[in-house]
């Protein structure tokens, strides 16, 4: 079953902004980065694909947007992160329905390409290892978000930051209960004992992680979508590594400042990963910024302070007043 959250999210962030029209079209423009970080071996791999269809050969909605993004943050070797990296785009675009049943065809790919992988590593033992992984498709003004793991998606709205992801980790009350009714356990926050990750795709070689009917680490996608608006302005998407030392609106703030600076992406992917290794983070390190505008964020105007009445001190004399003949 895919599980989808529709995005309907108004502003509320005290800024004011013009109501935006239905027939909005992003302009899209991305970047990237990657940094081996403090480790001693770089396991994140991802992609960029600002022309999806026109790269895999489609013809269908060519005159549209459409682009295709991933991270794919590897454990236990880079295999299932290499792996995913080139099969799961390739199951989306060769489904026949591509794209009429888009959500339901990004979950299949997540599940395809965890299984192409079980049957791949049956053959060759050395492939052994996981991966959380996190896509985003643009096609037209949608917008699908696919996460396994706890990579992590957020999109900037007039400088608020939306999540379009939620962190897949093990004490999250709703994977708690889904693995422990699937046999499994969750041990200092680890699954069983093991990963600290509720989902991923591969790591079927730990006992106890897997079988053939399901196990309680999973590879089935939490799908979220929105319809583009001229409010967004841009799509922050990073491994945990990023998210160890920034909180969602702090790295949303962080880029929008960048992007009005330079107004480039790959620039704005750099920024991040650089201040995430000056604030320690431990792990690698790899972001892709979508801008969905040609122009860079503008400044953001509070609204003006509604002006204050107060009673005069002849006006509190005269309510004393009414007040006394009200009591006689």
């Amino acid at each position: 079953q895919v599980k989808s959250k529709a995005l309907d999210i108004a502003i509320g962030n005290g800024y004011e902004v013009e109501n935006c029209g239905a027939e909005f079209t992003p302009i899209i423009r991305s970047g990237a980065w990657a940094d081996i970080g403090f480790r001693t071996r770089m396991e994140d791999v991802y992609l960029r694909i600002d022309d999806f269809t026109h790269d895999y050969g489609l013809k269908k909605c060519a005159d549209v947007p459409n682009a295709f993004y991933g991270v794919f943050d590897g454990h236990g070797g880079k295999h299932a992160a290499d792996f995913a990296c080139y099969h799961l785009p390739r199951f989306i675009v060769e489904d026949q329905n591509f794209p009429e049943e888009i959500e339901r065809i990004v979950a299949s790919a997540f599940l395809q390409t965890d299984t192409a992988f079980a049957e791949a590593c049956a053959l060759d033992s050395a492939l052994a290892s996981g991966a959380t992984a996190l896509t985003a498709l643009v096609l037209g003004r949608m917008l699908v978000v696919a996460n396994v793991g706890d990579c992590r998606a957020v999109l900037c709205r007039r400088g608020k930051a939306i999540e379009m992801s939620r962190d897949h980790k093990p004490n999250c009350n709703r994977e708690r209960k889904r693995i422990e009714a699937l046999g499994g356990s969750v041990y200092d926050g680890y699954l069983n004992g093991q990963l600290n990750v509720a989902r991923a795709l591969g790591d079927w070689h730990i006992e106890g992680m897997k079988d053939a009917n399901g196990g309680p680490l999973s590879a089935e996608p939490e799908l979220m979508t929105a319809d583009l608006t001229e409010e967004d302005e841009f799509l922050i998407i990073g491994c945990d590594g990023l998210w160890d030392v920034f909180r969602s609106q702090n790295a949303v703030d962080f880029a929008r400042r960048r992007l009005q600076e330079h107004n480039d992406p790959a620039m704005c992917s750099k920024d991040l990963v650089d201040e995430a290794l000056k604030r320690k983070s431990e792990d690698n390190l790899t972001v892709v910024v979508v801008c969905f505008q040609s122009n860079p964020p503008p400044n953001l105007v509070a609204p003006r302070a509604r002006v204050r009445r107060s009673f005069s001190a002849e006006g509190l004399r005269e309510l004393q007043s009414l007040l006394d003949g009200l009591g006689n």
